[in-house]
This record gives C-alpha cells, sequence and structure tokens, in this order.
C-alpha cells in the first residue's frame, strides 16, 4: 500500500534530521545570484552541507575551473545541463548539483539524495532503490516533486526535505 504522507508534518521534523540547512544554502545561493557564479571556496561549503564524504575533492578542481563552471550553468536555461555541468567538477555528484540548483531556486528545485528517492520508491514512484544518480534520475524525481508540490501547496524544496524527513522517521536498518 502506498503511504499518504502529512508533508507539512515531516517537514516539521526535518530540523530534527542530519539533513543539510536550507538557510545557508539560500545564502550560498544569493552570493551565487550576486556574482553569477560560485568560487571554490563557496562551492566546498555547499558541497560540505550536502555530503560531508566527498566535499573534499571540490578543492582538487583547477584554479578558475569552479568559477567558469558555474557561470556557464548559472547563464544557461536547461537543468539537464545544468546538472551535467556540474557534474564535471571534482566532489560534485548529481546530489550536490541539486543542492546548488535548490541554492538558485527552492520554488524549483529541490535536495535529491538516498532518502529522497527511497521514500519516493516507498510511495510507489520507483520500482527499485538506488543509492547513486545521474542527472535523468534528477528529472525524475523533480518531475514527480513538482507536482506533489503543486498538490501539496508548497516549494519544491520543502516537499524534498520533507521526504527526507519520512525516511528518516521510517527507515529500518543502515542507510547504505
Amino acid at each position: 500500500m502506498t503511504p499518504k504522507i502529512n508533508f507539512q508534518k515531516y517537514l516539521k521534523i526535518y530540523p530534527e534530521t542530519s539533513g543539510l540547512y536550507p538557510e545557508k544554502l539560500k545564502d550560498i545561493g544569493k552570493r551565487y545570484h550576486q556574482k553569477g557564479y560560485l568560487s571554490k571556496d563557496e562551492l566546498y561549503q555547499l558541497a560540505h552541507l550536502n555530503s560531508t564524504r566527498s566535499s573534499y575533492h571540490v578543492h582538487r578542481n583547477p584554479v578558475g575551473r569552479v568559477e567558469k563552471i558555474t557561470e556557464i550553468a548559472y547563464k544557461i536555461d536547461d537543468e539537464f545541463a545544468q546538472v551535467i555541468l556540474f557534474n564535471s567538477l571534482k566532489g560534485v555528484g548529481t546530489p550536490t548539483a541539486s543542492a546548488i540548483l535548490t541554492s538558485l531556486n527552492d520554488k524549483e528545485h529541490c535536495v535529491i539524495d538516498t532518502r529522497v528517492w527511497a521514500t519516493l520508491y516507498r510511495m510507489g514512484y520507483f520500482d527499485k532503490e538506488k543509492e547513486q544518480f545521474n542527472p535523468d534520475d534528477y528529472l525524475a524525481i523533480m518531475k514527480i516533486v513538482r507536482e506533489l508540490a503543486q498538490e501539496e501547496g508548497m516549494t519544491t524544496a520543502e516537499i524534498g526535505y520533507a521526504l527526507f524527513a519520512y525516511d528518516v522517521v521510517h527507515r529500518e536498518g543502515n542507510l547504505h
């Protein structure tokens, strides 16, 4: 049976989880909007909010690459292309790319990860569980989350945070 989720309830629970801090993400997004690119340090801060395990790889990008790639991605109006560009940077996988997009527009994007996918899987949207994501997975998740956001009168980011919290509360066993 597909669970019916009270998204408002789980959004309120989200701050008690180990999820990233939405206000810090918004602050980084504001800086990104002001300049049109992220510095390597800003990308590291954002990546660290999203994935402490892989964020240190951001420092391995050559001088100027983070600024150039994030500037190009900022100017493109195609989220698939943006995710591909962000993924080309060391230390940035699709979940971190989703956090970058969410920092820019939390009404249209959400942070994706294993927990978000797992909840959508429990809801019957996907056939199998998954731990790694590619740009097509991001688009599939966003299609669902945007529909849920419209139905619930919430932003896509809020739906994403609620999906994350739902998995925290209901997961049995280890995450990975």
